[in-house]
């Protein structure tokens, strides 16, 4: 029987949403949520039959026409007109995997009870994830402030029977999975399709997508450098603690931490060596990882707040009497976090494609390109090549978003944050960074094996062990993209 994740004001962590996603949980509202959600749509209800005065979004136009006054005849087909119309997005699909995040986000935000919405919307957003029916989104439409306009228009136009979804693998149009479900489209009441539209959910989404990704990549990075290090016959003495505690950023203390660790014990590390010095891809490996950890580090601060946060616009304050007018929809705090987290990762696919360079160079005892017979084999020789490649786009991707801004609706959204480019961008970087350090895998283990009979540690003779038992040892020339495939397939599935 499938676990179920209660909505509530519990706070989410990157833990939690993992866990919901990878156990497959289903979503159900708590008491207090449903509670939270049909008491601020009643008083949003209440407050438009009793007053004549314009309330922005609920009985205005939206945007510049924001001193447009609504009928309250007409206030359900604004907001019809409302999700219709913002549908403009393009470019590639946003894969099912942000989507579902996205739909987790939405419903979170819209539980906290100061959005106006019907519970029955609330719920509907529940089914979908629960049934697995994704809206089909796309990438490109949104400037990151008054929301992320054009990519919830798509998640939600489903709601009322518009659009497209995804449902067991295949496209259909969104009605017929209505029909499919016997669920009626949802009649929008005042103020909901902007509920709907306003927030920060694509770019949270991209955003905890790519941090649990950068997380791991983190910890993967060092459990691969240190085994490039033992098979480069590199030297232990730059992890030494007392280095590390007269410099003591966090990340850097870690960082050796866990390489000291990670070779301890090996016969390679302790042998004598030939070399004073290492270069810098290996010396540095504490300095550079670990900037990087710190980096991820605040990011993940920026998006725990981000994502149990209410981000569309007005705010609703039933206990107050108020209905608030204001700017929680701009991600400036997610278009800088994103654009940092993207640097960060990418060096930490700058570091590794060098090591990758070193292993190859036919340096200190390795053979060139990690071949027996080099030559007649070409070995791991384009395998570098790739990986340079990779990290050359990566800092192409890396120029910040976050600074650029272009006004909109006649200069009323006269700045805005770019955080939408700067989440798909982002997501480039992370999943380029994956691809450079399964490259550097494939080279490491491959000039370990040119070490034997030497042994290196126990948690690095186990990586390639496993790692072994899919990527075999390269004698002689063969077509390298696949087992640079499966490589990639190794890191997501491999934990220490």
């Amino acid at each position: 029987m499938a676990q179920v994740h209660h909505i509530s004001s519990q706070h989410l962590t990157l833990e939690l949403i993992g866990t919901i996603l990878n156990e497959n949980y289903t979503l159900a509202l708590s008491e207090q949520a449903e509670e939270r959600i049909v008491r601020c749509h009643e008083y949003l209800q209440q407050k438009i039959t009793g007053t004549h005065r314009s309330i922005y979004g609920i009985n205005t136009g939206f945007g510049s026409l924001y001193d447009k006054k609504i009928s309250p005849e007409d206030l359900e087909q604004l907001q019809r007109n409302l999700m219709m119309s913002h549908a403009c997005g393009t470019g590639d699909e946003v894969p099912q995997e942000v989507v579902k995040l996205m739909l987790l986000l939405k419903i979170q935000s819209l539980a906290y009870g100061h959005s106006g919405v019907q519970l029955q919307t609330v719920k509907r957003l529940i089914d979908f994830y629960n049934r697995d029916v994704y809206p089909v989104v796309y990438q490109q439409g949104s400037l990151g402030a008054s929301g992320d306009l054009a990519p919830l228009a798509h998640l939600c136009l489903p709601l009322i029977g518009l659009g497209e979804v995804y449902f067991q693998g295949m496209k259909l149009e969104s009605r017929h999975v209505l029909e499919m479900f016997s669920w009626e489209p949802i009649a929008l009441k005042a103020k909901e399709g902007l509920a709907l539209l306003n927030g920060t959910q694509f770019m949270s989404a991209y955003g905890v997508h790519n941090l649990l990704m950068a997380k791991r990549l983190s910890k993967q990075a060092d459990l691969v450098s240190a085994l490039s290090l033992d098979a480069y016959d590199g030297r232990i003495e730059p992890f030494n603690q007392l280095i590390h505690q007269v410099r003591p950023h966090q990340g850097q203390l870690q960082t050796a931490e866990v390489m000291r660790n990670l070779l301890a014990g090996s016969q390679l590390i302790e042998q004598e060596k030939q070399h004073v010095q290492d270069p810098y891809s290996f010396r540095c490996i504490p300095q550079v990882h670990g900037a990087s950890k710190d980096a991820l580090n605040y990011v993940e601060q920026v998006f725990l707040t981000e994502i149990n946060a209410v981000t569309d616009n007005p705010n609703i304050f039933p206990e107050e009497d108020e209905i608030i007018s204001g700017g929680n929809f701009h991600g400036q705090p997610l278009a800088l976090a994103l654009d940092f987290m993207a640097i960060a990762v990418a060096e930490l696919g700058s570091i590794s494609e060098r090591r990758t360079y070193q292993l190859i160079s036919g340096q200190r005892g390795l053979p060139a390109f990690l071949v027996a017979e080099p030559g007649l084999n070409s070995g791991f020789m384009i395998s570098q090549y790739t990986a340079a490649s990779i990290v050359s786009q990566s800092k192409q991707l890396c120029t910040p978003a976050s600074v650029d801004t272009i006004p909109s609706s006649h200069n009323q959204e006269d700045h805005v944050s770019m955080g939408a480019n700067a989440a798909t961008k982002a997501y480039q970087v992370v999943h380029n960074t994956e691809r450079v350090l399964a490259i550097e895998l494939m080279n490491a283990a491959q000039a370990m094996d040119f070490r034997r009979p030497l042994q290196t540690s126990e948690p690095l003779e186990q990586l390639v062990k496993v790692y072994r038992e899919q990527v075999p040892f390269v004698s002689t020339d063969r077509v390298l993209h696949h087992d640079i495939k499966q490589s990639i397939s190794f890191l997501r599935l491999y934990t220490l």
